[in-house]
């Protein structure tokens, strides 16, 4: 292998350990819910989901999920912390 390739994979190595070096600006993601499949997304600084219960309520557990999974990853105004409990 080059050592040029092995480089990159020890870089990878500590990126991957040190997920505050990423930031989300979009996602789009598929989310299997216990119902049916949804589409969830964070674009333009908001959450989306195709669930009825984000339509009314504007969060819903798969936004909430997604933040709980991603929360260092993503920026502060994608945390709608006012929903989220330990």
């Amino acid at each position: 292998m080059q050592s040029s390739l092995i480089g990159k994979i020890e870089k990878a190595k500590r990126y991957a350990q040190e997920p505050e070096r990423v930031t989300f600006s979009e996602l789009s993601v598929k989310f299997r819910g216990e119902n049916n499949n949804y589409t969830t997304e964070y674009k333009e600084g908001k959450w989306h989901c195709s669930c009825h219960f984000f339509s009314s309520w504007g969060v819903c557990s798969h936004t909430m999920a997604l933040e709980r999974i991603l929360s260092n990853m993503l920026p502060k105004e994608a945390l709608t912390t006012q929903y989220t409990t330990p």
